[in-house]
């Protein structure tokens, strides 16, 4: 193995080794350089200098520049908040990077993921592959130096190499890019950013928008996926720890396409709570004044015409993210579009069938985005919010949490308004087969891959089937083995198609019963800390107080729907199915607070319902 020792006395000025002349002294040793350019430095411009261009999300929620440079080194991440405590910066001398390394790997076995900072290098230099660190990332790389505060060195197999450059420096790389050679160019992260960072790719087979396994979207990829892909160059296995996914091109290149993307991606954090918030405070404040006014004869009409609201209003929100709209059109399409499509289905028909058919749109619009690839719902403001760095593709956990009850819930309203004289045996069909249908597709790896869905969506239709069947002596067997079934046969599907989800990456290859306990116990464990967050303080106990009201009053809220027994099942399975979510899901809070939300929805649907009846008696 040739070796070639790499000075380094202060950081930024570690391996100071011309490109150029490694380039000229080892052309036959594949290559991968890792170049930060500077900050600032746009996608177009990456494009312009001959990269394959896109954006990099390049953390969960906001993240130092050093944690960045540790999750890249680690090929996994997961939010500063649920690590035991915080780490200093990265020092600039390089003779105390290798405790400030020791201490970043000790306070990563405090989080409930396997993370494991500089696996990347470990990994590399383990396949015979050379490294060398030269800026800010070497350490946190985990391209720590030697007790003589040497800096890496050069392998026979390869080189990674990782440093600082200039736009320019860039480009000459990128154009001497041949087939062993692979150029990562990434700007340069702040010193705290959740924005993402421009990135581009040059070497063999990258000639388009940059994209992912891991994101599924044109111009997007994440900061794990950079070492999977280094790995993959060298041909080294990539360990199960890193959750990221190789980075390839497709398409051709579209800088504008990327960065209209990225702006879109951009508000939809911060343009979420006014449109939907102020939306919803809006409906409210017109129900109190219009019950106030008629002195509560128009109240049932009032809290129909806010549920259809409430439950059309992720639909808009598809719209919304179609027409790329500013805040405030976005904001009128919801605010006046969702109660015009709630007095049009109130026009137009009677009973729970308005209730159904809104549902139904709202199902099937994400079911049907969800098989097209997620194109709105992942720039919608209910979507998997990828600024966020958490998920890019199909359905997040809000939309989960309603998708549920609208599913469940819209299956026993249509039960009720359009075959109320079905037989108890046939409705429990329905409801079993619409609902694997459904999670079928929200689940699938080909599509979304949100495995919360395989298991509350049946489950809350189980226990409606049950409910509206009268069998409930074997109602736990049922609940544990339909939900068991739905994962399996999803696992084959995966399988066979190759659509290497999340649920697959997470579960089929997680190595063993062990690493199988271990990530339920993780899931737990970030299910547990979701109920600690400060947002939910206010929440939470109304939630709990709901839950009091609705157990002391039970047989008044039985009284509504005593003569749906349908809709009465899809109430109790949409209930159960939300409460098995909260338990499945790694963000429990929320799953609990939109699904209560939602069931208040259908519980207002069928008060206004079960009053009409009893003043007609």
């Amino acid at each position: 193995m040739f070796l070639l020792a790499v000075p380094g006395t202060a950081r930024g000025a570690g391996a100071q080794v011309p490109p150029r002349a490694i380039k000229g002294a080892l052309t036959r040793i594949p290559q991968v350089h890792l170049v930060w350019v500077p900050s600032g430095t746009s996608v177009a411009a990456l494009a312009g200098a001959g990269f394959s261009p896109g954006l990099m999300s390049v953390g969960l929620g906001t993240v130092s520049a050093d944690q960045a440079y540790l999750d890249i080194g680690a090929g996994n991440r997961t939010f500063d908040s649920l690590y035991g405590h915080e780490i200093g910066p990265a020092p600039a001398a390089a003779s105390a990077c290798r405790p400030w390394f020791a201490e970043a790997v000790a306070r990563a076995e405090t989080a409930p993921d396997e993370i494991e900072p500089g696996l990347l290098v470990k990994r590399l230099e383990a396949g015979h592959v050379g490294t060398i660190g030269e800026g800010a990332s070497a350490c946190p790389l985990g391209i720590v130096p030697s007790k003589a505060g040497i800096f890496g060195g050069l392998g026979g197999a390869g080189l990674f190499l990782a440093s600082d450059a200039s736009l320019a420096v860039a480009a000459q790389l990128a154009r001497r890019a041949g087939p062993h050679d692979l150029v990562i160019a990434v700007a340069t992260p702040p010193a705290e950013s959740e924005a993402p960072l421009p990135i581009g790719v040059a070497g063999k087979g990258y000639a388009g928008n940059l994209t992912s396994d891991t994101t599924r979207t044109n111009g997007y990829v994440s900061s794990t996926d950079i070492a999977p892909t280094t790995l993959e160059f060298f041909g080294l296995p990539v360990p199960s720890q890193m959750i990221g996914q190789a980075i390839r091109a497709e398409g051709p290149v579209d800088a504008a396409g990327v960065e209209a993307r990225g702006a879109r991606m951009a508000v939809v954090s911060v343009r979420r709570g006014p449109v939907i918030g102020f939306s919803l405070l809006a409906w409210v404040l017109a129900l109190g004044l219009v019950v106030l006014l008629s002195r509560g004869a128009l109240a049932p009409v009032g809290v129909r015409l806010i549920g259809l609201s409430v439950i059309y209003l992720p639909v808009l929100l598809l719209v919304g993210s179609a027409l790329e709209e500013a805040e405030y059109p976005e904001m009128l399409v919801v605010m006046v579009g969702s109660p015009l499509l709630g007095a049009l289905t109130l026009a137009a028909l009677r009973g729970y069938r308005p209730l159904a058919v809104a549902a139904g749109v709202t199902v099937g619009a994400y079911a049907l985005d969800a098989i097209l690839g997620s194109p709105l719902s992942a720039l919608s403001l209910l979507g998997p919010n990828p600024e966020l760095g958490v998920r890019f593709y199909g359905i997040g956990n809000e939309l989960e949490a309603l998708l549920v009850v609208a599913t469940v819930g819209g299956i026993g309203a249509g039960l009720a308004g359009f075959a109320p004289r079905l037989s108890p045996r046939r409705c429990a069909a329905v409801f079993l087969a619409i609902a694997l249908v459904c999670a079928g597709i929200f689940a699938s790896g080909a599509f979304g891959a949100d495995v919360g869905a395989a298991v509350d969506i049946p489950i809350g239709a189980v226990v409606a089937a049950l409910v509206v069947s009268g069998r409930r002596r074997r109602w736990i067997l049922a609940v544990i083995l339909v939900p068991l079934g739905i994962l399996a046969l999803l696992a084959l599907a995966d399988l066979v198609t190759g659509a290497n989800s999340h649920f697959t990456r997470s579960i089929l290859d997680a190595g063993g019963v062990h690493s199988l306990a271990d990530t339920a116990r993780r899931r737990l464990e970030q299910t547990a800390r979701s109920f600690v967050r400060p947002v939910l303080l206010v929440a939470l106990p109304v939630i709990a107080l709901g839950v009091v009201v609705a157990c002391l009053r039970r047989d008044t809220i039985d009284g509504w729907v005593r003569d749906t027994p349908a809709m009465r099942a899809g109430l109790v399975g949409a209930a159960v199915g939300t409460i098995a979510g909260t338990l499945a899901n790694d963000s429990g809070a929320l799953l609990l607070e939109i699904g209560a939300a939602y069931l208040l929805v259908f519980l207002g649907w069928a008060w206004a319902e079960g009053g009409r009846s009893a003043r007609g008696a």
